[in-house]
């Protein structure tokens, strides 16, 4: 879920666990020694005589949005757009990963944390002007998240044993929330973008919202309490937004921020075009991939840009098999053969794929080095419920083969393909998604390392809304090289995990899981969530991360290093590592006050 920042003072409990205790120390630690000294060789310090305000900020983006309505958004395409246009009541601080205030100013509990009560600030307004109040937490929540004719990945999250969160309005600022049971990472959980009821309660009677704020809406239409408000889209060229002369956070000096006039996102499909343009000074921001460290290193003081090292990312690169059993009701045909059905539901097969997969030359050859190594659910930088100790698969062609002869897999022909015992050839389509020279890479080498075990792997390229709407509706693919992004909160990663999730991909939405290390995950997020002891959650997530390593619904393969370029010419620029280097967008400036 996309979480975005701000420091404020937070209710604490009496006692704290010292693995959090070490989390945080990590990355006070991380962030002083390694992001730190940074900010003595470049242009980020606040100055009193610095011209703050006006000026752009340009980013990149490879594909148009498909949707500008946070509860139904799926994809990173919509979310990095809409995180600056909306906002939730609680967010996280972007050193420790602490939950912090945001549109709530304060909170109380009870005991067992079963009911909670909102403060809400009284100086928000949406970007129309109106009032922000406790009637739009309490619209987003009754009629949009819990509302069963409304498609929103949100509903797993805030389900807690099958039932659903009690709201109240007390006052036009007081919000209360009461829960069926306790809910471990409820304060995280709200984050989540709240809706202005006055724009869409329309839709929602009308049943139309899940059509609602789609990329054809006139843009001043859709309406947020966030940074900034959509000014401009041209598809397949860019997407303008403009400060919202609303938006209710100061500086110290009491001047209304954000202090820039816009945020220009350029789509770019090409990222040698995006590192050009970045390179020209064309782009303020750029994420580097290995290839390009090489070649930006040297010209870092040069072309007057500095570059970040933000350690491994929170996103993971995983192959994933179509294992749906169900019928399309279109074509009452499967939606996969029963002859792949077959393979990819073998965890043999699964687990032979795993280990002809040649990661260390994937970080070689496409990251240049900076990547790592990787098998399990959450990336190292996750902290607390990181789990490294997970099965892992060695790149061993021999040791594959055995696993797949185990399952009367062989060459029976001497043609060099696999033949499974009935004599039809090991081969698949490979979707992955059509821009990124490093995903196309990195699924070559796939197909390399298969066609060394004798498998025949056919790759299909296309745009990624596309290939989303691939996995999540129409459930006709073979094999996916996808990538997500993730967080430190486990739960937030259940409508993957859950057997009945919609992004459960390898077969979503079951009314009863198939399988029995699908229904103990089932079992293990509905305790997780309810367990509030953190070493106890721990151990209950730990054994998620080895289930999935040793069953392989996906097979996992590296996680990049983030390093990221930012020109100079930008000031109060404060990297972080949970929050990257935007965390604090409203507070960025830019020497030049026009570009």
């Amino acid at each position: 879920m996309g979480i975005r920042d701000l420091h404020a003072n937070v209710p604490k409990q009496t006692t704290q666990k010292k693995s959090r205790k070490r989390v945080r120390c990590f990355f006070a630690l991380f962030v002083c020694f390694i992001i730190a000294p940074y900010f003595f060789r470049t242009p980020s310090t606040f100055s009193a005589t610095t011209h703050r305000f006006g000026g752009r900020l340009v980013l990149s983006t490879t594909t148009d949005p498909k949707t500008f309505n946070p509860i139904v958004a799926q994809e990173t395409s919509s979310t990095q757009i809409l995180n600056h246009l909306f906002e939730g009541l609680t967010t996280i601080d972007p050193l420790s990963g602490e939950v912090i205030p945001h549109l709530a100013e304060q909170w109380t509990r009870n005991t067992d944390g079963t009911i909670w009560t909102f403060s809400l600030r009284q100086d928000v307004r949406w970007s129309d002007g109106r009032p922000f109040t406790a009637r739009d937490v309490f619209f987003t929540f009754n009629e949009l998240i819990y509302n069963p004719d409304i498609i929103t990945p949100l509903k797993s999250i805030f389900t807690i044993d099958g039932k659903n969160i009690e709201l109240s309005v007390i006052d036009e600022h007081t919000i209360r929330f009461i829960l069926p049971s306790p809910f471990a990472p409820f304060l995280r959980s709200l984050g989540v973008s709240i809706m202005p009821k006055h724009v869409l309660e329309s839709a929602v009677k009308n049943n139309t919202f899940n059509e609602s704020w789609n990329i054809q809406t006139p843009l001043k239409e859709i309406v947020g309490t966030g940074v900034f408000t959509l000014a401009r889209y041209k598809p397949g060229e860019k997407i303008v937004l403009r400060k919202n002369p609303y938006y209710w956070k100061k500086d110290s000096d009491n001047n209304r921020l954000p202090y820039l006039d816009e945020i220009v996102f350029l789509i770019i499909q090409s990222q040698d075009i995006a590192l050009l343009k970045f390179k020209n000074g064309e782009i303020d921001v750029y994420g580097l991939r290995g290839i390009d460290y090489p070649w930006l290193k040297p010209l870092e003081r040069k072309e007057g840009f500095t570059l970040y090292h933000l350690g491994p990312t929170m996103s993971r690169f995983f192959l994933t098999f179509n294992q749906n059993k169900g019928i399309n009701p279109h074509t009452s045909k499967p939606y996969v053969t029963p002859v792949k059905l077959k393979w990819f539901t073998n965890r043999n097969f699964r687990k032979a794929i795993a280990h002809s997969i040649n990661k260390r030359a994937i970080i070689d050859l496409v990251y240049n080095g900076l990547a790592i190594d990787h098998n399990t659910t959450m990336s190292p930088s996750s902290g607390f419920f990181y789990n490294p100790q997970v099965t892992a698969y060695d790149f061993d062609l021999e040791k594959a083969r055995q696993l797949l002869r185990e399952e009367g897999i062989r060459d029976q022909n001497n043609d060099g393909i696999l033949e499974d015992s009935e004599g039809n050839p090991i081969s698949f389509n490979l979707f992955i998604s059509s821009g990124s020279q490093q995903g196309t890479q990195l699924a070559n080498l796939i197909r390399k390392d298969l066609s060394s075990l004798g498998v025949d792997v056919n790759l299909i390229q296309m745009e990624f809304n596309t290939l989303a709407n691939k996995i999540f509706f129409t459930y006709d693919w073979d094999t996916m090289l996808m990538g997500m992004t993730g967080g430190v909160e486990p739960h937030f990663g259940a409508n993957v995990w859950f057997s009945s999730g919609p992004f459960h991909m390898w077969y979503p939405r079951q009314t009863e899981a198939t399988m029995p290390w699908e229904t103990r995950i089932d079992e293990i997020f509905r305790k997780g969530v309810q367990e509030l002891d953190e070493e106890k959650r721990k151990v209950l997530y730990d054994e998620w991360q080895r289930i999935v390593a040793e069953e392989v619904p996906v097979i996992y393969t590296v996680i990049p290093l983030q390093i990221t370029g930012v020109h100079d010419r930008l000031g109060n620029v404060k990297p972080m590592p949970l929050g990257g280097v935007l965390h604090n967008v409203e507070e960025i400036y830019t020497t030049e006050s026009k570009r």
